[in-house]
């Protein structure tokens, strides 16, 4: 690889891409295909996002990837919703906070690895994700979680939302594991008083539909967990996606799903045979930006 002053992040990337089967020869072999599949028309693109990945600072990047129409659907944990809707309703994931946790807790913060969080902006949330609640029940008693959810989006007011853009693009979010998170618990509590249902099985019919009307698609996996799992799951109804990028920092030896390798999906049907498949191991938030920034770069060179 060379080095110089004057690179942009593609080129960097293409220097990235002499490397074998390391991280850096990965990375630009995602990017490409990254960038191939946004192109292509007949392509859809499935985003999946497990992990903190709104506190640790890819919020922007994925609403603007759905504001530009570069991915089709999104399929997160209820953790990522919950700290976007935290966002949205003015609060933040704040850096510098030094104590031990047992203080921390005393002091109202959370921590997530090196990140915090404030009850006073959870409190701020659960106030105002009751009046949502109470607004979508009265029009509706059982729902959908993929309706659910843009039914919020279209009910809050930040640009920025990961919710918000997906409702104005009409792209479909879908939490199959949204009840493990403090949206869910707060969803909970209110049915404690108020008759409201999520139908969960309701998400598949549309998501089968999306799957069979696409000609092909492009699972990019951040992080593993459930989300990977409904992403390829889901399109083991035609047999497999036909390309997949995954990010991820977990090993494969255990067993998990998280660090199993793409080729392994080929013997469930969930990746067609023949499909293009690219691991990345490392931190999705360092890879992920470059690999979009190198994307985007491809694109535009294009136009």
């Amino acid at each position: 690889m060379e080095i110089n002053g004057n690179m942009s992040v593609l080129d960097l990337i293409e220097e990235m891409g002499k490397s074998g089967v390391f991280g850096a020869g990965r990375l630009a072999r995602a990017t490409h295909l990254l960038a191939e599949s946004i192109k292509d028309e007949e392509t859809a693109i499935f985003l999946s996002i497990a992990g903190p990945l709104v506190p640790g600072g890819l919020r922007k990047i994925i609403s603007d990837l759905i504001n530009d129409r570069f991915v089709d659907v999104l399929i997160t944990s209820g953790a990522n919703i919950t700290h976007d809707l935290v966002e949205s309703f003015g609060g933040e994931h704040y850096r510098e906070i030094k104590a031990e946790d047992e203080k921390l807790c005393e002091q109202g913060i959370g921590r997530i690895g090196d990140l915090y969080t404030r009850s006073s902006d959870f409190e701020v949330f659960e106030r105002e994700i009751a009046k949502i609640l109470a607004e979508i029940a009265r029009k509706k008693k059982i729902i959908s979680i993929r309706e659910f959810l843009f039914e919020i989006g279209n009910m809050i007011d930040d640009e920025d939302s990961i919710l918000k853009t997906a409702a104005q693009r009409g792209v479909p979010i879908y939490a199959p594991g949204l009840i493990d998170s403090m949206l869910g618990l707060q969803l909970w509590m209110f049915t404690q008083s108020e008759e409201f249902y999520l139908d969960a099985i309701g998400d598949m019919h549309e998501l089968s539909d999306i799957v069979f009307s696409s000609k092909k698609v492009t699972a990019v996996m951040l992080g593993g967990g459930l989300p990977k799992h409904y992403a390829l799951a889901s399109n083991l109804l035609k047999g497999g996606i036909d390309a997949g990028i995954q990010v991820t920092m977990d090993r494969s030896e255990t067993g998990s799903l998280s660090g199993a390798p793409l080729e392994e999906a080929k013997s469930w049907a969930k990746a067609k045979a023949g499909s293009s498949l690219v691991t990345v191991v490392g931190d999705v938030s360092i890879i992920f930006p470059l690999m979009v920034a190198g994307a985007r770069e491809i694109i535009n060179k294009e136009k």
